[in-house]
């Protein structure tokens, strides 16, 4: 039989873990609940899986000339996560005057797909709003793709992979970006680089590689890695940055010393946050996008 002093210790244990594991939640919903909200959602594609949305961000003060603007894919090794991930830097740059944009893509835990169709839909979005530039007061020729880990891949595969456009949209329109803004992101596939997103991709894991697809129109790029990481080793954007410079592009690479992977979240660490939102504006001035603070 069990002692009664060993059920009230039962009893107070499970009553711990489930006052802590209702503390995590109520503090994850909190966390959630503080995070700005887009000022329009908006249907960008349909897809057999159904229909994706974009999260927009406009700026408070209308302006006379068309503004540039950014697109921004979440995280999760292209299996889960959300855009709410990013709505803390998509409020911050509509503050400073851009368009910013945060995307839906599909993923497979909620829609049973391949990285491969994460990059259609990145291609798609980016292609959306110079579709629609017009509509929301975007310039054409100023669209930036950013991202983080999986939602970095999409991101870069914009701007340097061919061939991964849905046959239905209008080609016509470039789905390539105009800059890169890049977290901790995936830019090499190969088992030299990601070794999980080689071994998801197989025989075809240099096809869906970034690194190996730089070209003559892959536009300017800043990176924020933590030396840390030890999901996407932080050589590998040192093998990305230096590729480009070979290439004659402008590759900005700022390593944050032990920061492990998603060190740059918001609601991770304010300073980290701060530091790598700060310097994702300069970055945004220094290309003429933004006016200087």
């Amino acid at each position: 039989m069990i002692s009664a002093s060993v059920r009230a210790f039962c009893i107070v244990f499970s009553l711990g873990c489930l006052v802590a594991a209702t503390a995590a939640e109520t503090s994850a919903a909190d966390r959630k609940s503080s995070l700005p909200r887009p000022d329009e959602t908006v249907d960008y594609k349909t897809t057999p899986q159904g229909k994706l949305q974009l999260h927009i961000f406009k700026p408070k003060t209308e302006s006379s000339s068309p503004q540039p603007a950014i697109v921004f894919f979440f995280g999760g090794g292209w299996v889960s996560g959300s855009p709410s991930q990013f709505y803390p830097h998509c409020r911050h740059l509509a503050d400073r005057g851009m368009v910013a944009i945060a995307a839906e893509y599909r993923i497979k835990n909620k829609h049973e797909t391949t990285p491969f169709e994460c990059v259609e839909d990145g291609n798609s979005a980016v292609r959306w709003i110079r579709e629609h530039a017009a509509d929301y007061q975007i310039d054409p020729k100023r669209v930036a793709a950013g991202g983080g880990s999986a939602g970095g891949h999409v991101a870069a595969s914009t701007a340097t992979l061919k061939g991964f456009d849905a046959a239905s949209e209008d080609r016509s329109i470039s789905s390539q970006p105009d800059a890169l803004v890049l977290f901790n992101p995936v830019v090499d596939t190969t088992d030299k680089g990601w070794a999980a997103g080689s071994r998801k991709l197989g025989d075809r894991a240099e096809e869906l590689s970034p690194l190996q697809h730089i070209h003559e129109e892959t536009p300017a790029t800043i990176i924020f890695h933590g030396t840390g990481d030890t999901t996407v080793p932080f050589e590998n954007v040192e093998r990305f940055c230096e590729a480009m410079k070979k290439a004659g592009h402008r590759c900005e690479l700022h390593g944050y010393t032990d920061r492990p992977h998603g060190f740059f979240n918001y609601g991770r660490s304010k300073e980290d946050y701060q530091d790598t939102v700060e310097k994702m504006d300069q970055f945004l001035v220094s290309l003429g996008w933004l006016e200087k603070q």
